[in-house]
C-alpha cells in the first residue's frame, strides 16, 4: 500500500522514486575497476588444458609440486632445444632407395654411399640426429652396388657363355 510518507518505488521521480545520484559527502568515491579484475585468478587447468608445468617460483624457495602437473628437471625451465636431423643423412637415406630400387641404379646408390659417409661423419662432429638414417643410406647404397656389379658380372658371363658355344645347329 502507497501512502504520502511511504511512496511506492514504481513510481515516477521525485514522487517516492530513489534519486537519481547519491547525495554529495564530500568523499571522492574510487575509479572503476579495469575490465580484467571481475575475472577469477585459476586454481585448476581446465579440462583438456594438457600437462603443463606450474609457473616458476619467483621468490628463492622452491615450491612444492601441484597436482596434476608433470615435473620438470631442475634448471631446464620449460624445457630445451631438441637437436636437428641432419639433411644429409635424409639425402643420402633416399638417393641409396632410389638406386636399390633401380629407378636411379649407379648414381642413387653410389651417391646415397658417399653422401652416408659424410653425414656419419657430420652427425659424429656436431651431434645432430640422423646416424641411423646415415647409416642406412651407406649400407643400403653399398649393397645396391655390389648387387648392380654382381648382375653386371653375370650378365657378362653369361654373354661370353653363350659366344663361346658353337652356333650350328645342324
Amino acid at each position: 500500500m502507497t501512502t504520502p510518507e511511504n511512496p511506492s518505488p514504481h513510481e515516477p521521480n521525485g514522487q517516492g522514486a530513489a534519486p537519481s545520484s547519491p547525495p554529495h559527502t564530500g568523499v571522492t568515491p574510487p575509479p572503476p575497476a579495469p575490465p580484467y579484475a571481475a575475472y577469477p585468478t585459476p586454481t585448476a587447468p581446465p579440462a583438456g588444458a594438457g600437462n603443463y608445468p606450474p609457473p616458476p617460483s619467483y621468490g628463492g624457495y622452491p615450491q612444492p609440486p601441484q597436482a596434476g602437473y608433470a615435473q620438470q628437471p631442475a634448471g631446464y625451465g620449460y624445457g630445451y632445444p631438441q637437436p636437428r636431423t641432419n639433411v644429409l643423412a635424409v639425402i643420402s637415406m633416399i638417393a641409396s632407395i632410389v638406386g636399390a630400387v633401380w629407378i636411379i641404379p649407379f648414381f642413387g646408390s653410389l651417391a646415397g654411399a658417399i653422401m652416408g659417409h659424410i653425414a656419419l661423419r657430420q652427425v659424429a662432429r656436431t651431434g645432430e640426429k640422423g646416424r641411423g638414417m646415415a647409416l642406412a643410406g651407406v649400407l643400403v647404397g653399398w649393397i645396391g652396388l655390389g648387387l648392380l656389379v654382381l648382375l653386371i658380372l653375370a650378365f657378362v658371363l653369361f654373354a661370353l657363355a653363350a659366344a663361346s658355344t658353337s652356333g650350328s645347329y645342324t
